[in-house]
């Protein structure tokens, strides 16, 4: 018999009791953040943190050509940041909150991804001293043809 993830799963569930398990086995199948970075950007490793801290599984690859990369996946130039990633079919470019990521694959608008263009202070990985107002900034979705805003957030939170 072929074990899949799915079979997998739920013969799991049902010898480690059921319920109990589901929110350890909601990471284990969750897809994969995969991440690509610059490899002297340190807000891009405190980005992949943050999705971290946030229970997903991540794969950080660092590649020196990141515009190459934006250019193969699609970014508009005017949405584009320091860092590209892929999950699930969708191109996560800059400082997406992990909230709106979760939006994200719930929803599945059909969009090519979202973006936070520039490197507003206070979002993932671009967090100031203690004490400083975050900006205000706007998630936006892109497709072929245009962008539109998906979710706005000052900082972490959600506006």
């Amino acid at each position: 018999m072929l074990i899949t993830r799915r079979t997998f799963a739920v013969g799991t569930l049902s010898l480690l009791g059921g319920a109990a398990a589901m929110p350890a086995l909601a990471q284990a199948v969750a897809p994969v953040i995969s991440i690509k970075k610059d490899p002297w950007c340190g807000c891009c490793t405190g980005w992949a943190r943050h999705f971290e801290k946030a229970g997903f599984a991540i794969d950080v690859e660092e590649i020196e050509e990141m515009e190459t990369v934006k250019d193969t996946l699609g970014v508009p130039t005017g949405l584009r940041s320091c860092h590209t990633a892929t999950i699930d079919g969708y191109v996560i470019e800059g400082h997406v909150p992990a909230e709106a990521v979760i939006a994200l694959l719930d929803q599945r608008p059909q969009v090519r991804g979202i973006a936070v263009p520039g490197m507003p202070i206070g979002s993932p990985g671009m967090e100031g001293p203690a004490g400083s107002d975050p900006d205000e900034y706007d998630v936006m979705a892109f497709d072929g043809s245009g962008d539109f805003v998906f979710m706005r957030f000052a900082g972490h939170q959600r506006v």
